[in-house]
């Protein structure tokens, strides 16, 4: 005979996501899927990137916009997460250049920052981004992030214009 679910933490071990995913099958993005972390924070990176490699994606990592900026243009990574406050250009400047350059201007970014503040989310919608999450941020939160971005065959894409950061979407509403 099994022994008795102390406390219920039985149900949280058979669902690590808990439930915050209210039942809802969560669909990653196919293994291997390129990732690229921007952040100078060493701590937010070892986090970010831990939580996507457990989950079989490829992560590519780079401490300040610049570095970010050229592994975008060589390495061709299918998802960015890029934090806004950076030191030297900060993420409002990286995201534009991206968005400039035909080699990445179509790779879906989500932007990460301590700081949420309204007038912030409209300006990163108003220049590309197709994503805001706030630091600190859960590991249901990343993957529920994730998932909205991706297509019928789980590779992420661009939303369109109406549903990026800052707007709500049927999914949401």
């Amino acid at each position: 005979p099994s022994a008795p679910a102390a406390g219920g933490a039985e149900p949280a071990a058979a669902n690590p996501a808990g439930p915050e995913r209210r039942g809802k099958p969560r669909t990653n993005a196919r293994s291997g899927t390129r990732m690229l972390v921007i952040d100078d924070s060493a701590t937010i990176v070892a986090l970010l990137s831990r939580m996507l490699r457990q989950n079989d994606y490829h992560v590519l990592e780079a401490g300040d916009a610049e570095l970010g900026l050229e592994i975008a243009r060589t390495q061709s990574p299918e998802l960015i997460f890029l934090d806004i406050v950076l030191p030297g250009m900060d993420g409002f400047a990286a995201l534009r250049q991206l968005r400039r350059d035909p080699y990445t201007r179509d790779i879906p970014v989500i932007m990460i920052s301590g700081n949420e503040q309204a007038t912030e989310q409209f300006y990163v919608h108003r220049i590309g981004a197709d994503d805001f999450m706030k630091k600190p941020f859960s590991r249901a939160e990343v993957f529920a992030r994730i998932e909205r971005l991706l297509d019928a065959q789980r590779v992420p894409r661009r939303l369109p214009a109406g549903a990026r950061a800052g707007q709500d979407d049927e999914e949401t509403a």
